[in-house]
């Protein structure tokens, strides 16, 4: 067994020194500091209206379909 210490950033692991090994190694990350997990946003679907959503788009001129994309990345 190896311990290499490191830093997570952004989704990415970055190790604090280089490892060289063979071949696929299967790994156990531990995240040494008190960490609040966050959930992953969602779209809450008893929260959805059609008639609230012909109302807010009833002057939008653009493509509806474009709109509804957008608004959805948001919640991510």
């Amino acid at each position: 067994m190896l311990s290499v210490r490191g830093v997570y950033e952004k989704g990415e692991i970055k190790l604090d020194e280089k490892v060289a090994i063979a071949k696929e190694t299967r790994v156990i990350v531990t995240f040494l500091e008190e960490i609040e997990k966050q959930e992953p946003k969602r779209i809450n679907i008893n929260e959805f209206s059609f008639k609230r959503s012909r109302e807010i788009s009833k002057d939008y001129k653009g493509c509806f379909s474009d709109a509804v994309i957008e608004e959805r990345r948001s919640f991510i």
